[in-house]
C-alpha cells in the first residue's frame, strides 16, 4: 500500500445520503486519504463535505468500470461500495465486475455501513502506524 491510503468511494442512489453522513463521521480518516468517486457521488462529497477528490464517469455510464480499471492496475486500496441490494441496477454487469476485480486483486471491499465502519478502523490503524514513523 502507498503511504496514502487510496480509497474508492461509491454508492448506489439511495445510499448516497448514508454514505455522505459516513464520510463527514468519519473526516479525520477520509482527509488523509487518496479519494476516488464516480461523479454523481464524488460531486455531492465535494459539495455536501469539502473533500477533494478525483471523479470518474457516473456508475452506469462506466465509471464502475473505470475504478475497477485502478483497482487492477494497484492505484487503490480499499473500496467502500455501499450498495442497494432492494433495487435491480441497470449496470448490474459492471456492478458485478468491480466486485470480481477487488476480489481478483484481493482488496478490501465494504458494501455495507457495517463493513465500512471496519474498513475506516482499519485506514485509522494504517495512518496511525504511518504518524508514528515519521517522529
Amino acid at each position: 500500500m502507498s503511504k496514502i491510503p487510496r480509497v474508492a468511494l461509491i454508492a448506489h442512489d439511495k445510499k448516497k445520503i448514508d454514505l455522505i453522513m459516513f464520510v463527514r463521521e468519519h473526516l479525520d480518516v477520509f482527509k488523509n486519504c487518496r479519494l476516488y468517486a464516480t461523479s454523481t457521488t464524488g460531486n455531492l462529497l465535494k459539495e455536501k463535505v469539502k473533500l477533494e477528490l478525483t471523479s470518474f464517469k457516473s456508475g452506469p455510464l462506466g465509471g464502475d468500470l473505470q475504478i475497477g480499471s485502478l483497482i487492477a492496475n494497484d492505484e487503490v486500496d480499499f473500496v467502500i461500495f455501499l450498495r442497494d441490494p432492494l433495487t435491480a441496477q441497470p449496470h448490474e454487469p459492471d456492478v458485478t465486475a468491480l466486485l470480481r476485480v477487488c476480489d481478483v486483486h484481493n482488496k478490501p471491499l465494504a458494501t455495507n455501513l457495517a463493513t465500512a465502519e471496519a474498513l475506516v478502523m482499519e485506514i485509522g490503524r494504517f495512518l496511525d502506524s504511518s504518524d508514528s514513523g515519521k517522529e
